[in-house]
């Protein structure tokens, strides 16, 4: 079967914009002399539509969109499967079903609902979809073909360490007889995934001896971006086509010569994160409405790949850094902030918070009675500076983007309407040390950009004199280190304590951090997913609670 994959980027509600992709995609497909097209998880509403689906007025248009999508592709010589959200059965406690039309000759052929719906991690399917009872084939260009949604085909025990469910969609399909496996998907991007995807349905495929079609959705959603690298595998579990990570593309295949397009798609994870951010904040800039962005400039490693990041996905002239010089700011960090701006070709702009600082201090002092400065006035700089960047926010509908890393978001080390002030936070799912990582790759790409002097002087919010990160941390390898194995392995503290061969006071005291911080993190800004375990949609603490390691 000659089969293009439509990898395409959609917007969540946006069913007008997602069918004229859908249209054009088709097109190009028959074109190319393709037998079928296939689309991604719900990509006709978008995915991860989560509520929207509780309006009936939003699966109404749905459905008038579904029709529209047969009509107008009515006259191409190709067939069609689309993701969409359809209404579940009569009287059923949830009114949507997570579905896959198949059509031609201007109407739907088939449908098929999906089966297991995930409820873990960022997943909230259960919540809005009703599953379905039961599933079949349907003969597609000669071909019985088992068509399943992305979690029906993520169950297979002997590919995956532990299913989730009692049922094997897959495997009940094979059994009815499947001469050929596609899964429509809307899977999220996390370092590892992307090689993770492979072996499972290569493991599929060898194991029901069929071709595995693997077509995934790519684009930022709010906190998820998802990166696309679709594939199409053999009946031995050989890679015959794949798409392009972190693009749209139509990628060609024919399951019966084992012929394909091959793109390059970043074999390097480091690469892979980088560009994940670069597209989850163009998406975010582009699918809520804004164009510009302004950001703190530092001269720290933070600000200064947040900056690199945000010229990528939005262009340098719509970017603006501001360097908010206080009382214990140093000399290199103003000098180091105006490198970067010159080396990117930001407009850069100056707005000093030392006057202010002192002013607000002549209020306060005589309210503060004597009491010994320390964070409260630490804090208050921070917060000056957040002031400051909602101010021109205002003045410039901008979206200020914040600068946090996901090691600082984690112990707490961060401000409240301070430093946290913004309206994405790029970075904060990336450790430290992953920082200065991608910081390598922002230079590579943009010739040094980022000044050398930034990668090697000490981190310091330089709030008080002679400051340093480490006066209130352990180093960040060390931190990243104990980090990784609590919030994303849930390890208790003697195992990690144990494993990375620290002391256990040490280690006790970082992971409390962690849980006291609750607090901030659910006032902070939507962050971009790249690990297994983002602060965010995925992870679910309460922050009134009394349970602590």
């Amino acid at each position: 079967m000659r089969i293009a994959l439509g990898q395409i980027d959609t917007t969540v509600g946006d069913l007008s914009g997602n069918l004229e992709i859908m249209l054009r995609f088709a097109r190009r497909a028959a074109e190319a002399g393709a037998e079928l097209v296939v689309f991604p998880e719900l990509s006709l509403t978008g995915y991860p539509p989560r509520d929207l689906v509780e309006k009936p007025s939003f699966l109404d248009r749905t459905e008038k969109k579904l029709a529209r999508l047969a009509a107008e592709t009515a006259a191409l010589p190709v067939t069609l499967i689309a993701g969409y959200a359809g209404r579940s059965s009569a009287a059923k406690a949830r009114p949507a079903a997570n579905c896959a039309a198949v059509i031609g000759g201007g109407r739907v052929l088939f449908e098929q609902r999906k089966m297991l719906l995930p409820t873990y991690d960022v997943f909230d399917e259960g919540r809005n979809f009703q599953p379905a009872e039961s599933q079949s084939l349907v003969e597609i260009a000669g071909r019985q073909v088992a068509l399943v949604i992305c979690e029906d085909a993520w169950n297979d025990h002997d590919a995956c360490e532990n299913g989730r469910y009692d049922r094997n969609p897959v495997e009940e399909l094979a059994r009815q007889g499947a001469e050929i496996l596609i899964v429509i998907n809307g899977s999220p991007y996390c370092m590892g995934k992307r090689e993770l995807r492979r072996a499972i349905f290569a493991a599929t495929a060898r194991r029901y001896a069929i071709p595995v079609v693997y077509v995934n959705q790519v684009g930022g959603n709010d906190q998820l971006v998802f990166d696309g690298s679709s594939f199409v595998l053999d009946a031995a579990g050989r890679v015959i086509a794949s798409g392009a990570s972190f693009a749209e593309d139509l990628v060609l295949a024919d399951t019966g010569t084992g012929s394909g397009d091959r793109r390059e798609n970043l074999p390097d994870e480091c690469e892979a994160v980088y560009e994940a951010l670069v597209l989850g904040t163009r998406d975010y800039l582009r699918k809520c409405g804004f164009s510009r962005v302004l950001l703190g400039l530092s001269g720290g490693i933070d600000s200064s790949l947040t900056a690199v990041i945000a010229a990528d996905a939005a262009g340098a002239a719509n970017v603006v850094g501001v360097a908010m010089p206080g009382p214990y700011s140093s000399d290199h960090s103003l000098s180091d902030a105006r490198a970067l701006a010159e080396n990117l070709g930001i407009r850069f702009e100056i707005v000093p918070i030392t006057g202010v600082y002192e002013s607000f201090l002549g209020v306060l002092d005589p309210v503060f009675g004597g009491a010994p400065r320390g964070v409260t006035e630490e804090n208050l700089q921070a917060r000056l500076r957040g002031n400051t960047l909602m101010a021109l926010s205002n003045k410039w509908n901008a979206l200020v983007l914040t600068t946090g890393n996901k090691s600082e978001l984690a112990v707490g080390y961060c401000t409240l309407y301070g430093d946290m002030c913004g309206g994405l936070a790029v970075i904060s799912d990336v450790p430290k040390t992953l920082v200065y990582q991608l910081s390598r790759v922002a230079n590579r790409r943009h010739r040094d950009a980022i000044p050398e002097s930034v990668f090697t002087k000490p981190p310091s919010a330089e709030l008080r004199p002679n400051q340093k990160d480490s006066d209130s941390l352990p180093e960040y390898g060390v931190l990243d280190r104990i980090l990784r194995r609590y919030v994303e392995e849930y390890q208790p503290v003697a195992q990690i304590a144990a494993s990375e061969g620290l002391p256990i006071e040490l280690v006790r005291e970082v992971i409390n951090k962690v849980d006291r911080n609750e607090y901030k993190r659910q006032q902070a800004a939507p962050g971009l997913k790249v690990t297994t375990k983002a602060f965010g949609i995925g992870r679910r603490f309460p922050i009134a609670q009394r349970f602590f390691e």
